[in-house]
């Protein structure tokens, strides 16, 4: 049994490997959101929403923001997607490999956030 662990250990730390490879290459990063408003008569055209202190603030942008803005908040999206998979990971290496205490039933894996 020690041997499979320690082959899905090493299978975990490659995919984890690969995981981390992406992260260098990313481009810049932002949160929120923007929508293109051109169609409707009000303005602004270009408004870049985010939450700051629990208040919602919005700002109006050019059409070149805007377009510079959406790839930055796809970007930062991306890096959250695999940044939660890289806990993931992270997690199950950590309750898989490490001893754990003594405990009258086993932790499931929506408790050990696995899933």
């Amino acid at each position: 049994m020690a041997s499979s662990n320690k082959s899905v250990s090493s299978a975990r730390q490659k995919e984890y490997a690969r995981l981390c490879a992406p992260l260098a290459q990313t481009g810049w990063i932002s949160e929120g959101s923007v929508q293109d408003r051109r169609a409707s008569g009000g303005s602004p055209s270009y408004p870049w929403t985010r939450k700051v202190k629990g208040k919602t603030v919005c700002v109006a942008l050019s059409k070149e923001q805007y377009d510079w803005l959406k790839q930055a908040i796809a970007n930062w999206r991306a890096v959250q997607r695999t940044l939660r998979q890289m806990q993931r990971f992270s997690r199950a290496e950590l309750f898989e490999s490490l001893p754990q205490p003594k405990r009258r039933k086993r932790l499931g894996k929506k408790v050990l956030g696995l899933v």
